[in-house]
């Protein structure tokens, strides 16, 4: 078998030594900040410093060798290891006796270092994804399943050539897999071909029903010193995060609830948006006032759209906007176009804007939609797609939003297909599964960013 190593663990202590470089300049950067230069010189403040930050290392270094994760996760990761690393090193201040450093000097090196090191880790995430996309760094991997998961699987690898996967054998005994990239034959071929290639991973995705053949595969990946993971064919119909646990000796896989089903995150995401909301409300003449007039003088009609959605759970509510139409008979029951003959030149420029949704921060106000969450539609169209496309009722377990996952993701605009709004309804299912405030945060900022980028598919 050839010889394997890509740096990975190499490259998982250099970034950590960054990390622990972070550290220390921050302490002094707070220090000098604050003027306070006994800190500074104080040894044992310094030393129980580093050393509490070898326990955050410990738990929390994984985060520059995992190669899928999106950087609100990362922003996540960072509270976490802030927040450890603090109440650790003010435990042992308080335990210790010490009181060399001033709470001026702790309170201003947090702030410090939790902002160097949430840029830093997303920075250096992005340049392993750089260096990984040059073909560093890559683990290569087979795949032996041909079924909905494992295609399902190979699409997500090389979805982004950042992951650093390297795809380099496809097994499988369907014939009707022989066209499909990378494959190399039967499944049982796999194991000549992992002893005489560097193999770093195999993804089984078989049925668990064809125990002897798993077992084989598992005995070959350890006789090959391989890492070996099982992919569940549950991923066919449930894509819903799941946690292994066990009962004695008996493993199991439980499902993670949604994570706005907690009144805590319930709690934080409704005290956002009220606050949002408000201010957005309060500053809103500024933009009511030229918007209105530019509407009136584009074509007689109201200033404000008015239009029944569905919300939460189903309940449906007036949605506001302002209009970018002309009054006519079908408002309520055809979906805009993109040379659409209604729209008024005017009412294009807010569309592209996004300018025209501002209006839906008063249905954020009061309860009944969210500043992210799935698009609210019209109750025409939720009665259709609600029986053409499975899950798409779960799209309501939330709150609507004035945007949402799918809109960053470019799933906006007109659905001419049924493929398009069962992409946008995926995006919504996935959003209400994996919601967290970061997460939020990012699709705010990416929706600035697209307004003034300008979308081709806000029409």
């Amino acid at each position: 078998m050839k010889s394997k190593g890509r740096y990975g663990q190499l490259i998982r202590w250099l970034f950590s030594l960054v990390d622990v470089v972070l550290l220390n300049i921050c302490y002094i950067a707070a220090c000098l900040i604050a003027n306070v230069h006994t800190s500074f010189f104080s040894k044992t403040t310094w030393l129980l410093l580093n050393a509490v930050f070898v326990v955050v290392i410990y738990f929390f270094s994984n985060i520059h060798e995992r190669r899928v994760v999106y950087a609100d996760k990362v922003l996540l990761q960072a509270i976490k290891a802030v927040a450890l690393h603090a109440a650790i090193f003010i435990v042992l201040l308080t335990f210790l006796e010490l009181d060399t450093v001033s709470w001026r000097v702790i309170l201003l090196f947090y702030a410090l270092f939790f902002t160097a090191l949430s840029i830093w880790w997303i920075g250096s995430r992005k340049l392993i994804k750089w260096y990984r996309a040059k073909g560093f760094n890559y683990k290569q991997i087979v795949i032996i399943g041909g079924g909905t998961v494992g295609i399902r699987l190979m699409e997500e690898l090389q979805s982004d050539r950042g992951y650093g996967y390297k795809i380099v054998g496809f097994f499988d005994n369907n014939a009707k897999n022989r066209t499909v990239p990378h494959y190399k034959g039967s499944i049982d071929m796999v194991e000549d071909f992992v002893r005489d290639n560097a193999v770093d991973e195999m993804y089984c995705a078989i049925p668990d029903d064809d125990r002897a053949t798993v077992a084989r595969l598992i005995r070959i990946a350890d006789n090959n010193a391989v890492d070996f993971y099982y992919v569940p064919q549950f991923g066919r119909t449930v894509t819903r995060q799941f946690e292994l646990t066990n009962i004695g000796n008996v493993p199991m896989l439980a499902v993670h609830p949604y994570p706005l089903s907690g009144g805590v995150n319930r709690l934080i995401k409704r005290g956002f948006d009220f606050v949002v909301s408000s201010i957005a409300l309060l500053l809103s003449p500024l933009v009511v006032i030229p918007v209105g007039i530019g509407i009136k003088l584009s074509s007689p009609g109201p200033i404000i759209f008015k239009q029944r959605r569905t919300g939460y759970r189903g309940r449906e509510f007036t949605c506001y906007k302002f209009r970018t139409m002309r009054v006519n008979s079908d408002a309520d029951t055809l979906q805009a176009t993109k040379d659409d003959p209604r729209k008024t030149k005017f009412g294009n420029f807010l569309r592209r804007t996004n300018i025209d949704e501002l209006p839906q921060f008063l249905n954020v106000w009061r309860g009944e939609m969210s500043i992210v969450g799935p698009r609210p539609h019209m109750v025409a169209q939720t009665e259709l797609y609600s029986e053409l496309i499975d899950k798409y009722m779960m799209r309501h377990t939330i709150k609507p939003g004035i945007t949402g996952w799918a809109q960053v993701r470019g799933f906006r605009g007109q659905t001419e297909e049924l493929w398009q709004m069962e992409k946008r309804v995926e995006s919504d299912v996935w959003y209400a599964e994996n919601w967290n405030f970061m997460l939020d945060l990012k699709i705010i900022f990416l929706t600035i960013r697209n307004m003034f980028r300008g979308e081709k598919n806000a029409y």
